[in-house]
């Protein structure tokens, strides 16, 4: 699922793909604005992402469906 992170201030949104739920990422974005703690995530490719929960502008987050690849033919 792709997720998508506004941060106050910054022109840029990051953009990160997860393989948690899109009940997980709303539980942990909860959790950070709610005692402040840092917002952590990590991508498929392992990558971690730690934002300031104080810093967050919005969190879009995607739906729980897989990516389609393919082409499309008329």
């Amino acid at each position: 699922m792709e997720i998508t992170i506004g941060v106050q201030n910054v022109a840029r949104e990051l953009v990160l793909e997860t393989e948690l739920t899109s009940d997980a990422v709303v539980k942990q974005v909860l959790k950070a604005l709610e005692v402040g703690a840092p917002l952590e995530l990590t991508d498929t490719r392992g990558r971690r992402v730690v934002v300031p929960a104080g810093s967050l502008g919005y969190v879009e987050i995607g739906g729980d469906e897989a990516r389609k690849v393919g082409f499309h033919t008329s």
